[in-house]
């Protein structure tokens, strides 16, 4: 059973992004811009658009994000990951191939945060004995 909308959110280091898929002809808007005019890159392009041509609804699906937080690259895979979410909403039979392809894990990967004491998370102060 398919659901006219649905919604997903996904997150990558410190980006948040909520997606919403709506039967259309393929358009992409993130924080009101076109995908193109948001990222300057190819490669977050397709990083984007992957979970929509893995299971062939590219252009049937019309995708609303809005991203905050991070940078570039974390916010492509943030839409990636709340894309992947939306999908599974929209259609639970496409579960097994977005598993498959690892778009429904979050990557946990964050920021270590600073110590007390030290200069930064690992690195230390120089030691000096006098």
């Amino acid at each position: 059973m398919t659901q006219l909308k649905s919604y997903g959110t996904g997150r990558r280091k410190s980006s948040t992004a909520r997606v919403w898929l709506v039967p259309g002809k393929g358009n992409i808007k993130i924080n009101n811009k076109t995908l193109d005019k948001y990222f300057s890159g190819e490669v977050l392009w397709t990083a984007v658009e992957k979970p929509l041509e893995l299971v062939n609804k590219k252009n049937e699906l019309d995708v609303f994000v809005k991203v905050e937080g991070g940078g570039f690259t974390g916010q492509a895979g943030a839409i990636q990951h709340g894309i992947a979410r939306a999908l599974l909403k929209f259609d639970p039979a496409l579960r097994s191939s977005l598993k498959k392809e690892g778009l429904l894990t979050r990557d946990s990967r964050m920021k270590e945060r600073k110590k007390y004491g030290q200069k930064g998370a690992r690195t230390r102060f120089q030691f000096s004995k006098r």
